[in-house]
């Protein structure tokens, strides 16, 4: 799973401070994956409630007012579905990237 999400154009992988193993796409957390096997994701809040109401995440542990949800790792069925998570998380963050970029093209000088 870290060999795939870090094989994604523009992922940096790096030690998570908390422990376990971090993905950034520009500067920005894509999510992560404890030693433990929790893999925490951040989202919208709305995406969250989303993603939790069909059961595919749940409500992140330390944080769960936040846009952050939680997966554990137990089976193959979860680490393929924590792989999707990311990738969902990957492809918001590209579009977050290219429009401050585009913003600040746009920003007079």
């Amino acid at each position: 799973m870290i060999a795939e999400v870090g094989s994604w154009e523009g992922v940096a992988v790096a030690p998570h401070r908390f422990g376990g193993t971090e993905f950034r796409l520009g500067g920005r957390e894509i999510g992560h994956i404890h030693t433990e096997g929790i893999a925490d994701l951040p989202f919208t809040r709305r995406v969250r409630d989303m993603l939790i109401e069909t059961g595919r995440a749940h409500v992140h542990r330390i944080l769960p007012d936040s846009g952050w949800v939680e997966r554990r790792l137990a089976t193959d069925d979860d680490a393929t579905e924590v792989i999707e998570l990311f990738r969902l998380s990957y492809e918001r963050a590209q579009v977050a990237n290219a429009v401050r970029a585009k913003r600040e093209a746009e920003r007079p000088g």
